[in-house]
């Protein structure tokens, strides 16, 4: 039986629904079983059989439905579901009280996972009002497998549930492991990590690793097998990244001229001194302009730091060098923007630093082009047609081209493309930044920016092929943002806050979950504030006397364009939004920000929100109203609240609570389990020594023909979403 064969081949009585679901759970073959792991793990009670279950315990037990029924309790007329429950050891009765259609979910011969509390005498005990796993295990496997593992697992107190999807439960999982490790296939697989590392950090072999990782007779058991698979899956990536690594540095790059006295000229006509952050940043960014090969390069900086004057520092260099064996024209730079708010937010910014500057910039979104500077003023950029601003960016006259995924159309060709930009990176497909990164077929430097904060484990872990530049300063001057938690009773005194800002004439939004009311005739309707119903009630009852606007993702780009340029200008005080100015929104003026159904809204995202208001030397003010406030809800809030950086909440996110909520695990492309282990720093630290030990002995990895074989598909997995 080969680990790596069809799991049809192993399973012949799959039905079409399990193979389907099989399919969409990633599992193809046995390898892949074996790799699916518990989601966690549950007491099965002293033994998991139905002769050691003794009246007032708790229990897991595993069999066979017999007899399914219903009826009426003889004194108190009141209706009972019951049921036997059947395996290897005996029989037992099942009872639900006052659940009479309980009965008629179950049928003859189905086999389950019951849990619940056993009751009654040691003669006449009954397991009352037990949770059902239903398994789609046919009858006639029951006896050889399940009631045999009842006994291979007796001294087993710990049973593993498993991510489930339709067609396919946590018990069918358990059938069919038990079915791979009664033909000891997995001692067969090869393990990926050589046995020295194992031994070095004392962790378990493969085939060891997996017993214990489905089935562990201790809680220790599956530590160690989760610590091994953590390793195994990081030390991967390492070696993947590392494989990148080598495969740019073999690539070569458009030199760039790098005149630092230039440069610091350019610098010094910002509106605002560079902090030693920012310094720092550009340095790193020339250091890499005068190597033989292409940069790679993270730009992590909180909201407001200053990535975006970072950007335009390093693009004005590119942007004043001259192509090789050329005496005209200008190396190129594409700086790609998520959304089309902040493509022209940016586009705006670089105006606006290189107005005394004869370099020429444009703008590419799906609704417009346009270019500064004006031929009619100087001062101004002008709409174009799209036909004519492809036609300059082909033959190199626009050296600086800001857009949205416009960018990456196949119709817009550069003509010497040297430097890559790409803002809230994770917000983009892989395939789109290697498009943007291979446009006119050479290799430019690549600057990613984000201003979500990434804890160095994630960051090694992730972003193991970039360097990493971080701006953990913020501009002169600068005041830090006062985040408070409103329940329903503080509601009218962050409404004078927000009135008192108004009247000193400053600006304020309001952020709402959703757009539109639910619909009442719907049961399962969510009932979260809603931007137009918000809007409404705050113009009739609490700010008449203020005007009004709303932004959401449903408008249109023109009406989107019309609302950001009233309120960016003033005619508009309040705005009321979805999470749509999450990313780019830069209104100074703007001071103060109410966030309804805060818990609605994940950590990183709360953070980009509140940062639409720490934009000048203001003091500026969060006030996050939670519709619900239980302990978990208080406790998040609160990091967000006591942090003083984005930094700091990431960490703290980090150590408290885990990467999923901050991040949402799918977007990294890796397993759960490693993104439990990232709050291990020591353990990612020594999977990157030891990948990059590996990697310098074998740096083609002929030695290690099953490495080269996984990372070649970890490769593929590798993204940011």
């Amino acid at each position: 039986m080969g680990e790596n064969d069809p799991i049809t081949k192993h399973f012949t009585r799959l039905r079409a629904d399990q193979k389907t679901a099989l399919a969409k759970l990633g599992i193809h073959t046995v390898r892949d079983l074996l790799y699916h792991f518990p989601a966690r793990y549950e007491s099965a009670g002293p033994t998991g059989t139905i002769a050691s279950a003794t009246p007032g315990t708790d229990v897991t037990l595993y069999g066979t439905i017999r007899k399914p029924e219903t009826r009426k309790a003889w004194k108190s007329r009141r209706p009972i579901a019951e049921a036997w429950l059947e395996d290897a050891s005996g029989k037992i009765k099942i009872m639900w009280f006052n659940q009479p259609y309980i009965a008629k979910t179950l049928n003859d011969g189905m086999v389950v996972r019951a849990t619940g509390r056993m009751a009654g005498t040691a003669e006449k005990a009954y397991l009352a009002n037990p949770e059902i796993d239903r398994s789609p295990i046919s009858p006639e496997d029951v006896h050889d497998s399940l009631f045999s593992s009842a006994k291979t697992f007796a001294d087993q107190t710990l049973y593993a549930i498993y991510p489930e999807s339709k067609g396919v439960s946590s018990l069918w999982f358990l059938h069919a492991l038990k079915k791979v490790f009664e033909s000891r296939v997995h001692e067969t697989i090869e393990d990926p990590i050589p046995s020295e590392i194992l031994e070095r950090y004392n962790l378990p072999i493969l085939s060891t690793a997996l017993v214990w990782m489905h089935a562990p007779k201790t809680k220790s058991n599956a530590d160690a097998a989760r610590k091994r698979f953590a390793f195994e899956e990081v030390f991967l990536l390492q070696l993947s990244l590392a494989e990148s690594r080598r495969e740019v540095a073999r690539e070569k790059a458009l030199p760039v001229t790098v005149n630092r006295t230039e440069l610091a000229e350019f610098v010094r006509s910002f509106p605002f001194p560079p902090t030693d952050a920012q310094t720092k940043s550009i340095n790193d960014v020339l250091d890499d302009f005068e190597k033989p090969h292409p940069m790679r390069r993270l730009l992590e900086g909180d909201v407001g730091s200053g990535k975006t004057a970072v950007a335009a520092a390093t693009a004005y260099l590119v942007a004043t060098s001259r192509p090789p064996n050329r005496k005209s024209g200008t190396l190129q730079v594409a700086y790609m923007c998520p959304t089309e708010i902040l493509a022209k937010q940016h586009f705006s910014t670089f105006v606006s630093y290189f107005k005394d500057h004869p370099i020429p910039i444009g703008l590419i979104t799906g609704s417009e082009c346009r270019k500064f500077p004006s031929k009619i003023n100087r001062e101004l950029s002008t709409k174009i047609s799209r036909a004519q601003f492809r036609k300059w960016v082909a033959n190199g006259e626009i050296p600086i081209v800001i857009g949205t995924h416009a960018l990456i159309q196949k119709t817009l060709e550069f003509k010497t493309l040297a430097y890559a930009i790409i803002d809230e990176q994770h917000r983009f497909g892989k395939v789109a930044r290697h498009s943007l990164a291979q446009k006119s077929g050479l290799s430019p430097h690549l600057l990613s920016m984000t201003a979500t904060p990434i804890p160095r484990t994630l960051a090694l872990t992730i972003y193991g092929d970039l360097d990493l530049s971080l701006l953990d300063q913020m501009p002169v001057g600068r005041k830090p943002i006062l985040t408070q938690i409103v329940g329903p009773e503080k509601r009218v005194e962050a409404y004078a806050r927000v009135r008192e800002e108004l009247q000193n004439g400053r600006q304020a939004y309001v952020i709402c979950p959703r757009i539109d009311e639910p619909d009442p005739t719907k049961e399962l309707a969510i009932q979260a504030k809603s931007v137009k119903a918000e809007a409404e009630r705050l113009t009739k009852e609490v700010f008449p006397e203020f005007s009004l606007d709303i932004l959401h993702s449903k408008m249109t780009p023109t009406q989107k364009e019309e609302t950001m340029r009233a309120f960016e200008d003033g005619e508009t005080q309040i705005l009321v939004a979805t999470s749509v100015v999450e990313v780019g929104v830069n209104v100074p003026n703007a001071t103060v920000i109410l966030i309804e159904g805060a818990e609605r809204f994940g950590l990183a995202q709360l953070h980009q929100l509140r940062g639409r208001v720490i934009r000048s030397n203001n003091q500026a003010y969060c006030f996050v109203l939670p519709e619900k406030l239980g302990p978990a809800t208080k406790d998040r809030l609160k990091a967000l609240a006591t942090a003083k950086n984005g930094f700091e909440l990431a960490e703290a996110d980090l150590l408290n609570r885990g990467s999923g909520e901050f991040y949402g695990r799918r977007q990294w492309g890796i397993s759960d389990i490693t993104m439990e282990a990232i709050k291990n720093l020591k353990l990612v630290e020594a999977a990157r020594t030891e990948s990059a030990k590996l990697i310098k002995t074998d740096p083609e990895l002929t030695k290690h023909p099953l490495l080269k074989k996984l990372i070649a598909g970890k490769a593929e997995r590798i993204h940011i979403e």
